[in-house]
């Protein structure tokens, strides 16, 4: 997400910042039939707009699925940050020169301020920027892969799976919630903790929501119905950096993902998913969170373990339907 998330306030539990450049992308830039509405529209326009994103950031990383998985790829185009910031904005130094090829800029921060030349608040991914103007359109990353799925329906593969099934809707909201507050976030809380107590009860409450996703998912191969929905999606971005990072950086070591069979299988299941496991590098995974959070790790060393290699193993779930 970016340097507006990674901070700890001694004494205070962890805040995420949840206020975003709150514009949408609709078809004929129409008001969103789910959400704010009364935001700035833009319209739906193949070649237009570039998602700017990092395989490192659990939350872009989203983004960069549901458009694999929509088949966008040719609808929207994907620059990619590397995996480490300063305190000023994630940049391009994947890409040759260190310049993203297509909006020619160094740092993320330049689209924001070619809108906003005094944005006051942290440079985040995902961000959607407008290929000519070079102008970021919106960082609010709940609604970037919601209204993926909902507007841009006129571009889908063929075989693209239905993310938001319409009866399924009002319990992925509620599932979504907790997912997002106790496990998306939970870890976070862990790991920014201000005080011992603040922790305690952070660390309480992800392993209580985890509990709850394992008896969930011990009956059911998906997380919501009975076929892959952004639910799953959501929750597999954190699980897929549970023991890479979050299980030792952020001190959320009651059990690793690997000791947790059922949870284990799901998230091996959506890996082996089309679309999905070619989405992570381990490495700038690890890189991102060991080398910009000198607050939690003043070092800077990135640890060469754990053990990554199980991700392919067959997870056995096709019995659960």
């Amino acid at each position: 997400m970016g340097e507006k998330a990674t901070y700890i306030q001694p004494g205070n539990e962890f805040d995420r910042d949840m206020n975003y450049i709150p514009d949408r992308i609709t078809r004929d830039a129409r008001k969103p039939e789910f959400g704010p509405g009364d935001v700035p529209l833009w319209p739906v326009e193949p070649g237009r707009y570039r998602l700017v994103a990092a395989t490192a950031c659990p939350w872009a990383n989203r983004a960069i699925i549901v458009r694999n998985l929509l088949g966008l790829q040719d609808v929207i185009s994907l620059g990619l940050a590397g995996p480490t910031h300063d305190a000023r904005s994630w940049t391009f130094d994947l890409d040759p020169g260190g310049v993203d090829p297509v909006l020619g800029i160094e740092r993320l921060q330049q689209a924001y301020l070619e809108r906003y030349p005094d944005y006051p608040r942290g440079i985040t991914v995902p961000a959607i920027v407008e290929e000519v103007s070079g102008k970021v359109v919106t960082n609010d990353f709940p609604w970037i892969t919601h209204d993926l799925f909902h507007e841009w329906t006129d571009f889908f593969a063929d075989d693209a799976p239905d993310l938001w099934p319409r009866a399924l809707r009002d319990e992925m909201d509620e599932v979504n919630k907790r997912v997002f507050t106790e496990v998306n976030n939970g870890v976070y809380r862990c790991g920014f903790a201000g005080s011992q107590e603040a922790y305690d009860e952070a660390y309480d409450r992800l392993f209580a929501a985890l509990d709850w996703l394992v008896e969930r998912l011990s009956r059911q191969r998906y997380l919501v119905g009975d076929q892959l929905t952004e639910s799953d999606i959501r929750l597999f971005t954190t699980l897929a950096r549970f023991d890479a990072v979050y299980h030792g950086h952020f001190k959320c070591n009651r059990q690793k993902l690997v000791e947790l069979p059922a949870l284990w299988a799901y998230a091996r299941d959506l890996y082996q998913t089309p679309g999905i496991g070619e989405t992570l590098d381990f490495e700038q995974i690890k890189q991102h969170y060991y080398i910009v959070h000198t607050d939690l790790n003043p070092t800077q060393i990135v640890p060469l373990g754990p053990d990554l290699s199980g991700w392919d193993e067959p997870h056995g779930r096709e019995s659960l339907g």
